[in-house]
């Protein structure tokens, strides 16, 4: 358990008295004795506090460290000792809170990933096949292209490619049939 050490405690400040002229000791805040040894006492009960609220264990002990220096250097306000632990409470709350703002607000700032795109590479590939297809599409009767064009890149069904091009429903698959055998015929002596 990290431990920051102690500086030496603070003395008392004396103040005159107003009414007998006697100096009396006032309570210049919490001793740094007194803000060590309750921050060793409660270490473990911050950090729980810290986890509940943040996600990571770096970043919990990194806000029980931090809540610990601002609360030193702020010891004078305290002026009950007794209210040592609650300032070192509310100040791991507070650093809480300000990391999990800082992470949000740095997720919105991030910049939105590129949409998965193909690579030159996988372009230079495509277009080559595409050539490679519209080379073996010439290459086939007329009515079995345009029975293919209308199937598979207009996207209808055989009944509204029959209706389309004036032509029975059979006469539609059997087109479409022995096209995509002669382009598979094509297409792998090209590859």
């Amino acid at each position: 358990m990290p431990v920051i050490a102690p500086m030496p405690a603070a003395r008392p400040t004396r103040i005159p008295s107003q009414r007998d002229g006697t100096e009396e000791t006032a309570a210049a805040g919490t001793t740094v004795d007194h803000l060590t040894e309750t921050y060793r006492a409660h270490y473990r009960s911050l950090l729980g506090l810290a986890a509940l609220l943040l996600d990571d264990t770096a970043s919990c002990e990194d806000v029980v460290q931090e809540a610990f220096i601002r609360v030193h250097s702020a010891r004078k306000r305290v002026r009950d000792p007794e209210k040592t632990l609650a300032y070192l409470r509310q100040t791991v709350v507070n650093l809480s809170r300000s990391a999990l703002r800082r992470r949000i607000l740095g997720l919105k700032l991030l910049s939105k990933p590129m949409p998965d795109m193909a690579s030159a590479e996988e372009g230079a590939y495509d277009l080559l096949e595409r050539r490679d297809l519209i080379k073996a599409m010439k290459g086939l009767q007329r009515r079995q292209r345009e029975v293919l064009v209308l199937r598979y890149f207009a996207d209808m069904t055989e009944a509204q490619v029959a209706e389309t091009l004036g032509i029975s429903l059979g006469s539609v698959k059997a087109y479409g049939s022995r096209g995509i055998a002669a382009l598979r015929v094509t297409m792998e002596s090209l590859a």
